[in-house]
């Protein structure tokens, strides 16, 4: 007996299908910045590791920030299967705008490390403001893929690809970028308490 899958079956599964993609290449992210945060632990001992070194407070703020880009994206969310186009639309730039500003704040960050006198390479670096270097230009090229893929969410919002029916990009996009969001919290503190 041969059962034949309905478009909505078929629908479901794809987008289960796409869903547990975006999760592996999540767990792999997660993997790759667990061995980064495991060498800076493991480098401490070192006798090159700053015993003074202050978070820059661009990065407190970028923090409040990126927590705000979740949310909008979340309502966006909310708001696209409500069918409220208006809203999506304005939550999604309002979810791009605070992704460039944190963007902004993490450079403001660099800015200040340098300004205070540390250097992320050369003869005046430390280990601690190289594995600090590392550690964010690497999340921000994630947050790069991040901000494109809104890009794209966006134009397809703009052409009324959306509707309640019809929500995995933005339901993909949103689990991305709170894994972002999850990502860059869990290494703020890590940097603020271990530093």
């Amino acid at each position: 007996m041969t059962t034949t899958m309905t478009a909505l079956e078929h629908k479901l599964r794809s987008d289960r299908s796409y869903k547990l993609l975006l999760l592996f290449a999540m767990i792999s992210m997660i993997m790759m910045f667990a061995g980064l945060t495991s060498a800076f632990v493991v480098s401490k001992s070192r006798a090159d590791w700053l015993k003074d070194f202050q978070l820059p407070t661009a990065f407190f703020f970028s923090t409040v920030v990126i927590l705000g880009c979740s949310l909008t994206f979340y309502l966006a969310k909310k708001a696209i299967q409500k069918d409220n186009q208006k809203a999506t639309t304005s939550l999604l730039f309002a979810t791009l705008a605070l992704g460039i500003l944190f963007v902004i704040l993490q450079f403001v960050g660099f800015g200040q490390i340098v300004a205070n006198g540390y250097y992320f390479t050369g003869a005046e670096s430390s280990i601690t403001t190289t594995f600090l270097y590392i550690v964010t230009v690497v999340h921000l090229l994630h947050l790069a893929g991040g901000l494109i893929a809104l890009l794209i969410i966006i134009y397809k919002q703009l052409k009324h690809k959306y509707n309640s029916t019809q929500t995995l990009g933005i339901e993909l996009g949103a689990m991305y970028w709170h894994f972002l969001d999850l990502l860059w919290v869990y290494l703020f503190l890590f940097l603020y308490f271990f530093k």
